[in-house]
Parts: C-alpha cells; structure tokens; sequence
C-alpha cells in the first residue's frame, strides 16, 4: 500500500521538526526549511520555502501531498495570505491541512478555561493572526480540516526551556506570572497526538494539552528543580490582581486516555542536557 504524503510547512522550527521526526518512519513526509542549515540543504525531503517571496503552490504540486501540517511562523501578512492559497489548493485537491493554532484565540477571555467551541476572541495581535487563518479554514467543507489549538509548549530543546536555561546561567530574572492559570504541552506530547489524529484521518477542533490545569509560577519554578540545583532569580509579574486564565481543555473531542496527561507529566520530562 502507498504510504501517506504528509507536508510540514515549517518543517524546520522546533514544533515543526519534532513532527516531522514523529511522522518521517511511518509516512511519505516533506517539510520546508528557511534559514539555511546543512542538515535541512541535503535533506531531499525538505524544501526551501520563504513565506515572504515564494508562492506555497509550487511547493504543494511538486509534493501533492494527502496532508498538510501546517507550524508555519513569519511574517504575519504573508500567513495569512499562504493560507488563503493553501485553503483554494486544498477546496480543489483531495488533502486535508492541520493547522497548529494556540490558546491565545483566547486571550480576551480570562475568567475560565477554554473549550472547543467556545466563541474565539483575542486581545493579542498573534492571538488575532491565527483567529484569522481559523476562520478562513472554518469555511472549508470540515472533512478537509483540522484546527489543533495547543497551550505553551516546552520540551528539552523548546525555545522556553533554553530562554530559561540561558537567564540561569546569565543570572538574569526569570519572569514569572503569579496570577496566570493555564495547561502546558511538549514536544513529545503533542507529536504523539498529531500522528494520533494522522492516523484516523481526523476533522474538526481539538485542544492538545493537559488535562489539569497550573499557575505559571508553580510550573516555571518545578521545572528548574528538575533542571538542577540553580537559586534562579525571579521576577513576579502582575498583569491583574485576579487570576487570569490562559488554557485550553477538551470536552467534545477528547483523545484516547494514553493520549491524555498532566502537567506533572511535562515536568517530570525535563532533566538538565
């Protein structure tokens, strides 16, 4: 049987290539790079793709691919408009796009938690990007999409961990939001859930994160006792005197229990490398 053809754009960033490492031993699987780095320039599978000055359709008839991940970072504008051309590839071709969108669609709401089908409204300017490619993929027929909203990611070789492993060593502050209530994912995690959803030809909106929720301070702070033994400086920083909610959980569209987990998952992930 032909394996699947799978084209991560974006192929290259952190999310990116942890999903193409998941996905390359089961999967016919592309992705696109763009600042160059030997390891993606000799790798036949990747592309060289700049949001700003290459069309997206090029790289789409030369791979025509039957699923489209798309981790896509950049230049806001040039988002939009290569999602407006991959939503006419896809309405036309047999192909379903994942489109990796995050909590921040939420970030106006601050009382409560977050469910899939609750009404999107952002305050923040990347909250109202992917709010914006969301709508315009929520017109597509739904067996031809997938939106999978994810909370803050970590992982040994995140950019959060190594922002904080740097500030350590630099004796710098770590900020830290006391107030702020959210759930977490990492790479790992997420990646497993991709294929999941890969696997069963998924459709529809789902959150990928934990299952429990965790104030940011009390996270931050057990994930450096379990780096090492540091006396980190920290920065309190109060946005609100109330709590102030940043996360999103499932209720329609749960995954099978050995897709679920807690925070407490996420920190007993992370040792010092």
């Amino acid at each position: 049987m032909e394996r699947k053809k799978i084209l991560i754009l974006g192929g290259s960033g952190f999310i990116g290539n942890a999903i193409y490492k998941e996905l390359c031993k089961y999967f016919d699987t592309y992705g696109t790079y763009f600042s160059a780095r030997k390891s993606f320039e000799s790798n036949k599978q990747f592309f060289k793709y700049d949001l700003q000055e290459d069309d997206i359709f090029d790289i789409l008839e030369k791979v025509k691919p039957d699923f489209i991940i798309s981790a896509l970072r950049g230049n806001f504008a040039a988002q939009v408009q290569a999602h407006q051309h991959i939503t006419e590839y896809i309405s036309k071709i047999n192909c379903k796009l994942y489109f990796i969108s995050s909590a921040n669609v939420f970030d106006a709401y601050s009382k409560y938690p977050s469910y899939e089908n609750d009404k999107t409204l952002s305050e923040s300017v990347y909250g109202r990007l992917k709010i914006k490619i969301e709508n315009m993929l929520l017109r597509l027929p739904k067996n031809k999409m997938a939106i999978l909203r994810v909370p803050m990611v970590f992982g040994n070789g995140s950019p959060r961990i190594k922002e904080i492993k740097k500030f350590i060593l630099e004796n710098e502050p770590i900020e830290v939001f006391p107030n702020l209530v959210l759930n977490v994912t990492n790479d790992d995690k997420l990646t497993q859930q991709i294929h999941y959803l890969i696997n069963r030809n998924k459709s529809g909106v789902y959150h990928l994160g934990s299952q429990d929720l965790v104030h940011h301070e009390d996270f931050t702070k057990e994930v450096i006792d379990r780096i090492g033994t540091f006396n980190p400086i920290y920065k309190r920083v109060f946005t609100t005197n109330e709590e102030r909610y940043l996360a999103v959980l499932p209720k329609d569209n749960r995954l099978p229990k050995n897709l679920q987990f807690g925070y407490q998952d996420i920190i007993d992930h992370h040792v010092l490398i």
